[in-house]
């Protein structure tokens, strides 16, 4: 039976690792489908300490270990957009977008992070508001991310979010959220990719708020993570959808993940990473509970360490009751495709070093250097997007599907304004997406690309340009250029068809 589930994964999600070969797909986008851009509120805000923002925990981090950012960069200034929004709205409106994904910064709203009303910032409520309004007049929908990475420090002295009382803070800040903005807002992302600020914030250390805690921490985090969201999305499901009409999700981030070759044992560790990754953090909301190969890896591995109960915290009963199904449709954020080898006996194996997530899942990654790639973490492999977005449908129930982060990284040195790899990779992958789509029976209904600006691309500094429209950061001004790969998007937008006549249907 087990050769046979590997055999049958392999027919749907396995491909030849030298594969470049790609026939853009002729069909218009479908009816109601959506086309829009993302940024986050520190990449690209600035005014860090203007306009009664508190201090939020990645400030506190490119402050406090400049070395730990490429070129000590901070977010201080950045793109400047809390000054420059009106130029960043008409930017949105001139290509044409449906959408604009965005987030509210905690503390702009919440300088301590506390939901009362004495500590609530008027100002920053008042931005938020103009900006929304400008962007329903110009017929651009908002779907609005309400943590996107930038705790404020009165609640990472407490602990971040390794302390359970994060999920409470949390849902109150949401609870703001509704209250101020539902009546305009009817798409609201919680938590953007978990998976991401756990492991690099609470595991390895990379980003803020640098913990290294790869035992534990990143467990911990997912479960307090998982926890705030089901409590945002009751709240909202309670109080506000009956008069507010909109929706509540989470941001889930995945790449696809390939067996570096079709063994028997390769194949199962790319099962097992997806259940470490992607399912650490979806598996609670759409199917519930911890995926149970995650849970029994976790306990034994465990065991052998010495330590007297699993690292991973466990779920009540009325816990996995509360958190399953909490959620309108699944946003994808995925970027790219990874090999996935795995390592021999590492059920067995002791870390000298300790315990950790990266031992417990048992499995190492890599590149195939024939697939295009400009950083060290983006390769241009389209059949591997059209294959996760068939994992994640197929996985978690059948869901509407919301790409809402997809982009091309580029380094300083390489991106200029003709950026053509940049288009080369939407356009592939947009393809991909109309595979699943019209091949597959995929419900995805909107895509958007990361990201409208060049901007403060967390650890990497503005050394990766990831930007539609270029932002000179050397200019006081932040001045805004459009790239090739804007007027592209824009014809898109414009045309819904990804070659010059599309089929008609």
């Amino acid at each position: 039976m087990l050769k046979l589930l590997i055999s049958s994964f392999c027919v749907f999600f396995c491909f030849s690792a030298s594969a470049d070969e790609v026939i853009i797909n002729t069909n218009p986008l479908p009816e109601g489908f959506t086309l829009g851009v993302a940024t986050a509120a520190f990449q690209i805000e600035g005014a860090w300490d203007e306009g009664g923002k508190g201090e939020q925990v990645w400030d506190w981090f490119m402050h406090t270990y400049p070395e730990k950012i490429e070129n000590g960069a901070n977010g201080d200034v950045a793109c400047d957009s809390y000054h420059k929004w009106e130029e960043d709205v008409q930017l949105l409106k001139d290509l044409g977008v449906n959408h604009y994904r965005l987030s509210i910064s905690w503390a702009r709203i919440l300088p301590d992070g506390l939901a009362n009303n004495y500590t609530i910032n008027q100002e920053g409520v008042q931005y938020y508001r103009k900006l929304f309004e400008a962007l329903l007049e110009n017929g651009i929908t908002p779907y609005v991310t309400m943590y996107h990475w930038d705790l404020p420090i009165p609640l990472q002295e407490l602990g971040g979010w390794l302390n359970p009382i994060i999920a409470d803070h949390f849902a109150n800040y949401a609870r703001i959220c509704y209250q101020l903005y539902g009546d305009i807002i009817k798409n609201w992302i919680t938590l953007n990719e978990p998976h991401t600020y756990c492991v690099l914030g609470y595991g390895s250390g990379y980003h803020a708020p640098g913990y290294v805690l790869p035992a534990t921490g990143i467990y911990q985090c997912a479960y307090t993570s998982v926890l705030a969201h089901a409590k945002a999305y009751h709240i909202y499901n309670d109080e506000f959808r009956a008069d507010q009409q909109g929706r509540v999700t989470i941001v889930i981030d995945s790449s696809w993940m390939e067996p570096i070759t079709d063994t028997e044992k390769n194949v199962e560790a790319v099962q097992r990473m997806f259940d470490f990754s992607v399912g650490l953090y979806a598996h609670p909301i759409y199917v519930g509970n911890w995926p149970e190969r995650v849970i029994n890896i976790v306990d034994a591995r465990s065991t052998l360490e010495g330590y007297s109960s699993s690292r991973l915290p466990s779920f009540t009963d009325e816990e996995i009751e509360y958190i399953k199904g909490t959620f309108d449709f699944f946003c994808l954020n995925s970027y790219s495709t990874y090999l996935i080898e795995h390592i021999n006996n590492w059920d067995e194996m002791i870390d000298p070093n300790g315990a950790s997530f990266d031992l417990d899942a048992g499995v190492s990654y890599s590149f195939d250097p024939s697939w295009p790639s400009d950083v060290n973490w983006v390769s241009r492999v389209p059949q591997g997007f059209r294959k996760i977005l068939n994992y994640v449908y197929n996985t978690f129930g059948q869901p509407e599907i919301v790409v809402t982060e997809n982009g091309w990284a580029q380094n300083l040195t390489t991106v200029g304004l003709d950026d053509q790899d940049r288009i080369t990779y939407l356009k592939q992958y947009l393809s991909a997406l109309l595979d699943a789509v019209y091949e597959d029976g995929v419900n995805v209904t909107g895509y958007t690309a990361w990201s409208i600006l060049d901007n403060l691309e967390w650890a990497h500094g503005y050394e990766q340009k990831l930007g539609l429209v270029e932002v000179d950061f050397s200019s006081p001004e932040r001045t805004r250029t459009p790239r090739a790969s804007y007027y592209w998007y824009q014809t898109v937008t414009r045309n819904r068809c990804l070659v010059e006549n599309c089929d008609q249907i």
